[in-house]
């Protein structure tokens, strides 16, 4: 039966054999980082809502990956190799990872910028292979970074873009409104590319040199560093737009992006479909239905920044 991917075990209660399901889940953060663990949190709740319990009726191979490509290759391979039902893969790197080592494992991935152009999916609509799963992005983002960041900072002329060429998802994707918003507002564009937290001081003083502003776009490896990166961000005084909400509430002036955990709340739809024996070719990729606009006004204050009334009007939540 393991061979089957499930095994059995005897409720106390009736004595009857309860079929155990087994699945796995990939992870580009660390083990201990708080926001990876509200992320599993959030999916185990739904889960259960689900009807599927940890301990009675499915069991989760979990796996962190540390944002350490290398080790998501190997990971990868481990669960790929443990003959699971489905795997979840967090991230497009991750996502990656896991398509190189199986074609036929179902994969659902959360979190994913742009899995037509990644080559995971033919389509949106009809996945067509062994994955699906859910975006947490739309072209248009780009865009909207820069618009916000110019209201914020009205008199930047270049944003530097940080990410880490080893990590992030193919930018190819929100780039060109991104490029389009910068062109019409007279904004110079350099990339700031970090593959260690040794490299984020000299990469956030390159910006800050020529009085300019930096996105820092959605890769696991900022999410790792949050910390880090918001602070010498503030402390050069650089105005900044960050992908993710717990990224202003830690420090950072401005967010603009989708809720992380909302991927992680949806998925176990798609796994309740899966283990009940839907094609994962015939289930659609989702895409984010809701952003959230977060602004802190006391780092702005620290900045000397004045954030126009009208654009703190508009936003989800104003942090005092």
């Amino acid at each position: 039966m393991a061979a089957l991917g499930w095994v059995a075990v005897a409720r106390p209660s009736s004595g009857i054999a309860q079929q155990v399901r087994r699945i796995g889940a990939l992870l580009a953060g660390a083990t201990g980082d708080y926001r990876t663990q509200q992320n599993v949190k959030a999916f185990s709740e739904a889960l259960a809502k689900a009807g599927w319990i940890e301990s009675r009726n499915i069991h989760i191979e979990y796996r962190w990956s540390d944002g350490d490509v290398d080790k998501m290759q190997a990971l990868a391979k481990e669960l790929v190799g443990l003959q699971l039902e489905v795997i979840i893969g967090a991230t497009t790197r991750v996502t990656d990872a896991l398509r190189r080592e199986t074609t036929t494992v179902p994969i659902v991935f959360v979190n994913v910028s742009d899995p037509i152009g990644s080559g995971f999916v033919a389509s949106l609509a009809r996945p067509g292979g062994n994955l699906t799963g859910f975006i947490d992005l739309e072209a248009s983002l780009g865009g909207k970074w820069v618009e916000l960041l110019n209201e914020c900072a009205p008199a930047i002329g270049r944003i530097g873009l940080m990410f880490n060429p080893d990590t992030a998802a193919p930018r190819e994707y929100y780039m060109p409104s991104l490029r389009s918003a910068a062109a019409l507002r007279s904004i110079d564009l350099i990339d700031l590319p970090v593959r260690s937290p040794a490299e984020i001081d000299s990469a956030v003083g390159l910006i800050a040199d020529s009085h300019g502003a930096i996105a820092v776009l959605p890769d696991s490896f900022p999410g790792s560093h949050r910390d880090l990166i918001i602070s010498v961000v503030n402390r050069h005084r650089v105005p900044a737009i960050y992908p993710w909400r717990y990224m202003v509430v830690a420090g950072g002036l401005v967010s603009y992006g989708a809720d992380p955990k909302d991927a992680f709340r949806k998925a176990p739809a798609y796994i309740d479909r899966i283990l009940k024996g839907h094609q994962v070719a015939d289930l659609p990729v989702q895409q984010p239905s809701e952003f959230e606009l977060v602004i802190n006004v006391k780092t702005a204050k620290a900045l000397g920044l004045t954030v126009p009334p009208a654009l703190l009007a508009r936003a989800d939540e104003v942090i005092e």
